[in-house]
């Protein structure tokens, strides 16, 4: 799977903002050019006091939400956690994932922010920019914006606004739970993004493509940690 290289990742603070400032630009919000037929979830995990992150990213048929594949890739990385630069973090043990995958899904959903960040480019936006594919962001918590009351039924959503710009939506994606902070990453549309995420829910607050994720991530991580 191709990967666009477009900054080293060994930064300090300052730099990485200025990288950001910098790829930002670079986003488009734009209807989707084809169909879907396939949709991937991607997830990181990490123990605390340990350096070695870990990775699943998971492929489905859409819209069955048939599993077709699974990767999993685990490095050894050192970038604090900042917040507001977590995909200097997670990106690098995601990007070796995601280059042993057989299959390019249509759409990736990552458990983090899209645009709805304070620079405008979270990790589904990073990430997106990275593997020039359509990306949304499907966080559990607000990083910024703000919105108005949620309605309780599924589907449910209240627009999620900062300085005046739409950045995404507070989503409710089953009835009276907490709702989901839905966030266009790169190459589609907050609509769109909206439809996929509830299109993929299968009776969880999480959608179904980042739930597998989260949940294969974590197996890898014990089997994993158990051999350091």
């Amino acid at each position: 799977m191709h990967v666009n290289k477009l900054h080293p990742w060994r930064l300090s603070y300052e730099e990485a903002v200025r990288v950001q400032e910098q790829l930002r630009h670079k986003i488009r919000l734009e209807p989707l050019t084809k169909s879907i037929q396939l949709v991937a979830g991607a997830d990181v995990s990490c123990e605390r006091n340990n350096r070695w992150f870990y990775s699943s990213v998971v492929v489905f048929t859409f819209p069955e939400l048939e599993l077709t594949e699974e990767v999993n890739a685990s490095l050894e990385e050192d970038f604090p956690y900042i917040p507001g630069l977590l995909s200097f973090r997670e990106a690098p043990v995601l990007i070796k994932a995601f280059q042993k995958l057989r299959n390019t899904p249509d759409v990736i959903l990552f458990d983090g922010q899209g645009i709805a960040h304070p620079r405008g480019i979270g990790l589904a936006s990073h990430m997106g920019l990275i593997l020039g594919l359509p990306t949304i962001g499907c966080a559990k918590t607000r990083l910024t914006g703000k919105h108005g009351t949620v309605p309780e039924e599924k589907g449910g959503y209240s627009l999620l606004e900062s300085q005046g710009r739409t950045i995404g939506a507070v989503l409710r994606t089953r009835k009276r739970v907490k709702p989901m902070f839905i966030s266009p990453g790169h190459k589609i549309t907050l609509k769109e993004s909206i439809r996929i995420v509830l299109e993929t829910c299968r009776g969880y607050r999480l959608p179904e493509p980042t739930r597998q994720a989260h949940l294969a991530v974590n197996r890898f991580r014990i089997v994993k940690s158990k051999h350091f």
